[in-house]
């Protein structure tokens, strides 16, 4: 009797506004096979040196530093009112940068051989 009773008040209540957030997966290379594994795959998807950044969408921005050989970036935005920043010195490291929806926000710092992805859903 009291969950048909919970259940039609629950159905009756209004809902609330769906709140901002974002969903967000990040992964770091942990050996030397891993960062090599996603190096292939960055060199599959297209990037072959330096940096890429592509922007669809309104009030994206985004930003790329490099120091040092061999460091590629990758940024892919979709969406609206996306930032992303990677930072690279030292050499040899590999990052892609992937962000859906509206509002993500991505850092990254890479101080020599590291390699990660990061992709961001905003909402």
């Amino acid at each position: 009797m009291l969950r048909p009773l919970l259940l039609a008040a629950a159905l009756a209540a209004p809902l609330p506004a769906a709140a901002d957030g974002t969903i967000r997966f990040d992964w770091q290379a942990r050996t030397a096979e891993e960062a090599a594994l996603f190096d292939l795959g960055l060199t599959l998807y297209g990037l072959r040196h330096g940096a890429d950044v592509r922007q669809r969408g309104a009030g994206n921005g985004a930003g790329v530093s490099q120091s040092g050989a061999g460091n590629r970036a990758l940024i892919r935005q979709r969406g609206r009112g996306h930032a992303a920043d990677v930072r690279q010195s030292g050499g040899g490291n590999a990052q892609a940068v992937f962000q859906f929806g509206r509002g993500t926000d991505s850092r990254v710092v890479q101080r020599g051989g590291q390699s990660g992805l990061s992709l961001l859903f905003g909402f």
